[in-house]
């Protein structure tokens, strides 16, 4: 397993058992991983109101006060949307099916092996860091296109639809010189290497052009 992870991602162990918390933070720093352990599920949404979090979660599905699920279902509230790897002490069928159906990453049945613990946190971390380059890249690709102007989005618009300059020309009332500075202008800004690029780009964006 490729084992992608990096210095700003965090395991997160949510456990009101004290020796629980103790022994996951001992073996997982054991592996080189930054953890931060809390007692309760409104201890650690307490410390994810304070900042961004990056990483995964580690919780134990009964606990006093809010429960594993119910901090599931909290977790989308307040839309935090890291991996989540839920264990539990006792073999609860429909707890798991709940908290798989909830989205849980996994559900994991104490005692279980150290490794196959890593390996689980290994996978949510690597899951995590793709997610967050996604919308990185996502997020510079929208401030890219900001940049644009009205007549440069409206070329983009015609060119992602496969118009050619003079056609997209004729649907804007301009003529097709004014079209191709537009377009050079617009795939500079949007560092584009081709056509193909462009149209990623669109997809990418969730764009409907008006063109097609």
């Amino acid at each position: 397993m490729t084992q992608t992870r990096t210095a700003e991602q965090t395991v997160f162990v949510v456990d009101d058992d004290v020796d629980v918390r103790d022994s996951l933070q001992w073996l997982l720093s054991s592996v080189g991983l930054h953890v931060e352990t809390f007692a309760s599920a409104d201890a650690f949404f307490q410390a994810a109101a304070k900042a961004p979090l990056r990483g995964c979660i580690l919780m134990d599905v009964r606990m006093p006060g809010m429960s594993g699920l119910a901090a599931q279902t909290e977790l989308e509230k307040r839309a935090i949307h890291l991996p989540l790897i839920m264990i539990s002490g006792h073999a609860d069928v429909d707890m798991a099916v709940t908290a798989m159906t909830q989205g849980a990453l996994t559900f994991l049945q104490k005692p279980f092996s150290d490794q196959k613990l890593i390996d689980h946190v290994y996978a949510a971390l690597e899951q995590e860091q793709l997610t967050f380059l996604k919308q990185t890249e996502l997020a510079a690709l929208k401030h890219t296109y900001s940049q644009l102007t009205r007549r440069e989005r409206q070329v983009f618009d015609g060119v992602v639809a496969g118009l050619a300059n003079q056609e997209v020309a004729d649907q804007l009332s301009i003529n097709r010189k004014t079209v191709e500075g537009h377009r050079a202008n617009m795939v500079a800004k949007m560092g584009a290497g081709s056509l193909s690029e462009l149209v990623q780009m669109s997809v990418k964006l969730g764009l409907a052009s008006p063109f097609r």
